[in-house]
């Protein structure tokens, strides 16, 4: 009140900004585009603010963000309902970009759900550089079950996944919390690959399942179960690779790095992924037939992750310490 009483009044700027202070009202800096540098994850106000306040009730729908746009709005996201063909798909060779990425989409939506409302996998194919040291940091604040897997753990772990996803189509988990299941490195993982019908490979003579196989069953059949796919691959010859004709359709949402134009549009129906620059990228939405362009978020800093993940582990020692204190057979809400 007494803040607009000072606008109503012309009261100087100097007066105002110390009114704002006071009554604890922090806007947004100034928009500065920026085209030969990276997007800085700090400048997001949503994560910010989902880290700063643990959430109180799962969200209607997950949400990650990928960068700043290059238009006055809010930063470049995906939202991903319960319903067919929510997957994402991040195509082209922009290693360190894609990892951001899906490091960041880890850390949001780990943060947008209340302690064990959601589970998570991600299959990491680099065993060096900074992607797990960065995941790791990450995955183990999140308050929720997450299981990482390497090349050698995928089958399993997309045995489990497939379990997961049949009980839920025969009814017995329809409404269960969602499952984001992230793949760093989709070329990197040679037993996901999907082979055609007429292909001689199987899943093995002892009655194993084939990997590839579920894999390309989660992807059709998945999301509109509450199973999430965010996928990042080098090139669409590994695309076209690994996953079926049939699958490809089911990644409504695509981002896409500079490549050539018969493969941009292959992908996004346009042929404009061709003249990108370096630190540059299209999310193209199917479903709602847009595509923006956009400045990729850059690797954050240690000094970020480690804070973003102390405050995330300190909601899962508050729930835990919750739990400790509550008398024997009452119920926890």
């Amino acid at each position: 009140m007494a803040l607009r009483e000072a606008e109503a009044g012309r009261a100087p700027v100097s007066e105002v900004h110390r009114l704002a202070v006071e009554q604890g009202l922090a806007g947004d800096g100034p928009i500065v585009f920026e085209g030969n540098a990276p997007a800085d994850v700090r400048d997001n106000p949503m994560l910010r603010d989902l880290l700063d306040r643990p959430p109180v009730a799962a969200p209607p729908a997950g949400r990650v963000w990928f960068g700043a746009p290059n238009s006055i709005k809010g930063p470049t996201e995906a939202v991903f309902h319960r319903q067919s063909g929510n997957n994402l798909l991040v195509a082209g060779q922009r290693e360190e970009a894609a990892l951001s990425m899906m490091g960041l989409s880890l850390l949001a939506l780990g943060a947008q759900y209340p302690a064990g409302g959601a589970r998570f996998y991600f299959f990491q194919g680099a065993a060096d550089g900074p992607g797990p040291a960065f995941i790791d940091a990450i995955a183990k604040s999140l308050p929720h079950e997450v299981t990482l897997a390497g090349p050698h753990e995928a089958p399993a772990a997309m045995n489990e996944i497939a379990a997961e996803l049949k009980q839920r189509m025969a009814g017995g988990a329809y409404g269960a919390g969602p499952v984001y299941v992230f793949v760093n490195g989709l070329h990197k993982f040679k037993k996901l690959r999907h082979e055609e019908d007429f292909s001689f490979s199987s899943g093995g003579d002892n009655g194993e399942a084939d990997p590839g196989a579920q894999f390309d069953e989660l992807i059709r059949e998945g999301s509109a179960y509450g199973i999430h796919l965010l996928l990042t691959v080098d090139a669409y010859s590994n695309v076209t690779r690994f996953i079926s004709r049939k699958g490809i359709s089911e990644f409504e949402m695509r981002v896409v790095f500079q490549m050539s134009a018969n493969d941009s549009a292959s992908l996004i129906d346009s042929p404009r992924a061709s003249n990108l620059g370096l630190h540059r990228a299209l999310f193209f939405n199917e479903r709602e037939g847009s595509l923006e362009t956009f400045r990729p978020y850059s690797l954050p800093a240690r000094a970020w992750v480690l804070e973003a993940a102390a405050k995330l582990a300190g909601r899962q020692k508050e729930k835990l310490e919750k739990i400790e204190a509550k008398p024997a057979g009452e119920v926890l809400t």
